[in-house]
């Protein structure tokens, strides 16, 4: 079957299967039903062309491997019916016995009987009592007799006939015209005569029918007719929301549900897992391990990971090097781990998983790591890079010098590999099918290469984005959320820290790269407003600016030509839900645009500016308050104008918003419980309110209860957040939420800031989760 290049389709979500039967029998079943349908059809055409020894030599070869598998599986009768068949059809093939129509009728009877005891191990898990002593002697027989004495072996074979029931047990195909009889042998376990009875009388399928094979060719031909599918539905759902005809609606929501249902049934024909390819590393590592005089042991975890058939062919080759490097230069000698106090035996590792929409993959090993100052020097040595780039350089940094062409950190490179030699062709084509790989490595403990790949490269969920009037789309693979900022938060958070654009999200300084400025174009936005995707490539995020964002949807990948490849910044293009056609945007190379830039000085000055924060956000003292529910937060005191408590009865409405009066001024109220989900307690008569003022504008700000001042110094802080909120710490020996000032102050007031020439200290932007 694999000889054939072909698939293997599930033609029904019923697997046929008896419980207890594993999936290397079920295999076998399968093949073989397969092989003795074709046995039928030779075995007739080669009487009629007896000499022909290709197809004599088939029908050995078929015979043979049944015969190894049942003897592997101990089905001990099969293994004796297709032995003493094996030994016919070798005397045949040799020349040492003519093919007479006797020895044909035999041969034909030992398929019968294989058909007979597959089906009964297919409905009860063993062979049942199929006899197979008569086909023995039949054949044992046959293969004795002289040419003269066929009639008394046509009589033993006539007799054996007499023994069969008139129905055969699996009806095959008529060849060239012939209907080729099928008998099967009587006397079949009750197994088999009750397997037809299931689900009230309707009968079960069969192993052998529940899978078909299809050509690869006819399923990418499917991928491509749903891929086009696709981008119909995405126009004619577009197009039909713009209309008020409900029934139309209605059936523009089925077509939606059923092209979504149809594209996943086709990609799933697609999914192999990723044991496919992993079943060759162990001879991989074996043999270079006894080549190198190295003891390794290979660990693989996620064999049954699932990806495209096409990412799987196209990931083969780098993942292969990988393995190799790591068994060549990674691991040490024994006679080394053993004076650097580790077990003689090496430990390489595959690991396999999805993550976010995409599969992981990982080779480790425990070897000697990589050392970045030798990988630096030797960098320098070669003239790749100057000793005052090097300089500039991270650790982190100095690790993707392994990606450079023809470079190696071999000693003596050896003809099995060298770490580095052929690396940048692993980059190359990981990234050719949007994936990406990154390094880690620590001296003496180990290293990991950490390749991401997508799950098909057909279809890709993306955001699409505006530039300068023009569309684009961003693979959401790459996207962890968008930042939206008004002119005046704009105007004041994004910075210029070594010469370079920043934004300080959540406390970490990012990259800005312009969409504007990559392209050579003029933005027309001019309110001042900016958006900004946060994309995360090799391990590292940056901020990428555009105009504006139009809509999620599922894009069709199509090719791009040379000539728009060549410029480096698209992966494909695509045919929008509109009929306009977008190009997709290559994450990694924007990455490598956006952070290339970053020396050292900026680096440093970045470094410096989040130690500035830390130290700030430190000394901050905090207010910590009750907001129902068991939950805290914590305010920072200068945000905090006054506490005051206000009366429940106190409370009025201007429209859908709560206010109160206080002090001759009409006070915007937000409260927190509401406001975070917490939902505190509703019957109090008494709030307890922090008032926020600025620039003769006021809000206020109710709370459960004030619990107490704190110093922020020393707290265990985390980025878990949710929405409204800033992170987390431990305040008084318990986890605590850091409110978003700002955003609270704007769900009071939406108008505050426009009044305003500055935030709140630890005031946040505008996110939206993707």
């Amino acid at each position: 079957m694999t000889q054939w290049g072909r698939l293997r389709l599930v033609a029904t979500r019923e697997k046929a299967t008896v419980d207890g039967l594993d999936d290397i029998v079920e295999e076998f079943l399968v093949e073989s039903h397969e092989n003795l349908d074709q046995l039928d059809t030779d075995l007739v055409a080669l009487e009629q062309e007896p000499n022909s020894r290709e197809r004599l030599s088939s029908i050995f070869r078929t015979i043979h491997t049944i015969k190894g598998t049942s003897g592997f599986l101990a089905f001990n009768r099969l293994e004796e019916v297709t032995h003493v068949g094996e030994n016919m059809l070798s005397r045949l093939r040799d020349g040492e016995l003519a093919l007479t129509p006797t020895r044909t009728s035999v041969l034909l009877q030992m398929v019968d009987t294989v058909r007979s005891l597959l089906s009964s191990i297919e409905a009860s898990g063993g062979e049942g009592s199929v006899d197979v002593s008569a086909v023995v002697a039949a054949i044992s027989a046959a293969m004795e007799e002289a040419p003269a004495a066929a009639p008394a072996a046509a009589a033993v074979v006539e007799e054996l006939h007499d023994d069969l029931p008139e129905e055969p047990l699996m009806p095959a195909p008529a060849v060239a015209g012939i209907a080729v009889p099928e008998p099967a042998v009587a006397d079949q376990p009750e197994a088999e005569a009750s397997a037809a009875d299931a689900a009230g009388g309707q009968a079960r399928r069969a192993v052998a029918d529940s899978t078909i094979r299809v050509d690869v060719d006819l399923l990418d031909e499917l991928m491509l007719l749903v891929g086009e599918l696709v981008l119909t539905r995405n126009q004619i759902v577009q197009n039909v929301a713009r209309q008020t005809d409900t029934d139309l609606i209605r059936a523009s929501q089925r077509l939606n549900l059923i092209a979504s249902e149809l594209q996943e049934g086709v990609m799933k024909t697609r999914m192999q897992p990723i044991d496919h390819i992993w079943s060759k590393l162990p001879r991989v590592v074996r043999d270079l391990g006894l080549q190198l005089k190295k003891s390794i042991r290979l660990d693989m975890e996620g064999r049954d990971t699932e990806l495209d058939k096409t990412l799987l062919e196209a990931v083969k080759d780098p993942l292969t090097h990988l393995v190799r490097n790591s068994v060549d230069h990674g691991i040490e000698a024994p006679d080394t781990r053993t004076k650097a106090g580790k077990p003689a035996e090496g430990v390489l590792t595959l690991r396999a998983r999805h993550e976010s929409g995409q599969v992981v993959v990982e080779v480790a090993d425990d070897g000697a790591g990589i050392d970045p100052v030798k990988l630096g020097a030797k960098a320098v040595q070669r003239g790749l890079i100057s000793q005052e780039a090097l300089s500039r350089m991270s650790p982190a940094d100095v690790l993707q010098l392994i990606f450079l062409p023809g470079f190696s950190t071999a000693a003596a490179v050896t003809n099995v590999s060298g770490r580095g030699v052929g690396m940048d062709v692993v980059k190359t084509n990981i990234e050719s099918i949007g994936g990406t790989i990154e390094v880690e490595s620590d001296a003496g403990v180990g290293t990991v290469c950490r390749l991401r790949i997508p799950l098909t490269l057909a279809i890709v969920p993306a955001l699409t984005v505006e530039c300068a009037s023009d569309r684009y789309a961003i693979p959401q693979i790459s996207l962890q959320e968008l930042v939206s900022l008004d002119a005046e938060k704009a105007a004041n958070a994004v910075e210029e820290v070594g010469g370079a654009p920043v934004y300080r999200l959540r406390g970490e300084l990012l990259p800005l790269v312009r969409l504007t400025d990559v392209l050579g174009l003029t933005s027309e936005r001019h309110d001042g407003h900016v958006v900004i995707a946060v994309l995360r490539s090799e391990g590292r995020r940056f901020g990428l600016v555009v105009d504006r964002v139009i809509n999620t949807e599922e894009i069709v990948v199509k090719a791009v030509g040379g000539q728009l490849k060549a410029i480096g910044l698209y992966s494909g293009a695509t045919v929008l839900g509109d009929g306009t056609v977008a190009l997709i945007l290559d994450v990694q190379a924007l990455a490598r645009r956006a952070l290339r830039t970053e020396t050292t000085d900026r680096q440093e000055a970045r470094a410096g500016a989040l130690q500035a924060v830390a130290a700030e956000t430190d000394r901050q003292r905090l207010l910590l308050a009750a907001i129902g529910g068991g939950r805290r937060v914590a305010i920072p005191l200068d945000t905090v104008t006054r506490l005051e408590q206000v009366r429940t009865d106190a409370v009025e409405r201007v429209g859908n918003r709560e206010v109160v009066q206080y002090r001759g001024a009409i006070l915007p109220m937000v409260r927190l419980d509401r406001h975070l989900g917490a939902y505190g307690e509703s019957d109090r008569e008494v709030l307890e309110v922090i008032v926020y003022a600025d620039h003769g504008r006021s809000v206020a700000i109710v709370v459960e209860e004030i619990l107490d001042i704190v110093d922020g110094e020393a707290a265990v802080r985390s980025d878990i957040d949710d929405i409204g909120l800033l992170g987390s710490a431990v305040l008084g020996d318990k986890v605590t939420e850091l409110l978003d000032v700002r955003a609270a102050i704007l769900a009071a007031d939406p108008a505050f800031y426009s009044h305003s020439s500055s935030a709140p200290s630890g005031a946040s932007d505008s996110l939206l989760e993707v």
